[in-house]
């Protein structure tokens, strides 16, 4: 779960409105890492084994606000939080009981998770090329420079200049894809949303 987490957090986005038209896909995507400071949205998230298979559906909201924080509040079949701030990023598992802390540093420079809080050039960490238009989507494909990261590739669909889907292949053969919905952009969202405190009583494991 924490590694695919981390693999898939570069999609949390969408393109402010105004210039897109003026832009090529590419262009676009750096656009709002640029000037997009917050977001919010709904999401779905389905897994598919090697077959094509699908597996698991989760459900749940997504924010962001830069630079460096963000929340990922599954809510089904399983409860669950993901939350960065100060550097940290902190996985929470109410039916395990258990919090794991990871340092959101250069350690994970070859991942999506710190392209998505604003602090990695995408020039030197991926290649992008874009993908031609489908299902009225804009799609970019981001294949990460480092043989290591975990995944082959990520593909992120625009449509009107705002986040519409994506896709992500990793080394093992599985795909996932999240589909976003009741986008906004710079929406307020206060300290405390990114605040995390572990409940009493569950393990917290920090490497």
């Amino acid at each position: 779960m924490i590694k695919k987490f981390l693999t898939t957090c570069v999609l949390l986005a969408g393109i402010n409105g105004g210039a897109w038209a003026d832009e090529a896909p590419i262009e676009q995507l750096k656009t709002f890492l640029k000037t997009n400071a917050a977001l919010s949205a709904d999401f779905k998230q389905v897994s598919f084994n090697k077959a094509g298979q699908a597996g698991q559906t989760s459900v749940g909201q997504f924010y962001l606000r830069r630079p460096g924080k963000f929340r990922w509040n599954y809510q089904k079949p399983f409860n669950q939080e993901i939350v960065s701030n100060a550097g940290k990023v902190w996985f929470y598992d109410a039916d395990l009981e258990q919090v794991t802390v990871k340092q959101l540093d250069d350690s994970l420079g070859s991942t999506p998770a710190l392209l998505l809080t604003g602090q990695v050039d995408i020039n030197e960490k991926f290649i992008l090329e874009e993908q031609g238009s489908d299902e009225e989507m804009n799609w970019i494909r981001l294949s990460p420079k480092n043989e290591e990261s975990g995944f082959k590739y990520i593909l992120i669909g625009l449509s009107h200049g705002q986040l519409g889907g994506m896709e992500l292949s990793d080394n093992f053969g599985q795909l996932t894809r999240i589909y976003f919905s009741n986008i906004k952009l710079n929406p307020v969202l206060s300290d405390d949303l990114f605040n995390f405190n572990p409940p009493k009583g569950v393990d917290v494991f920090e490497n």
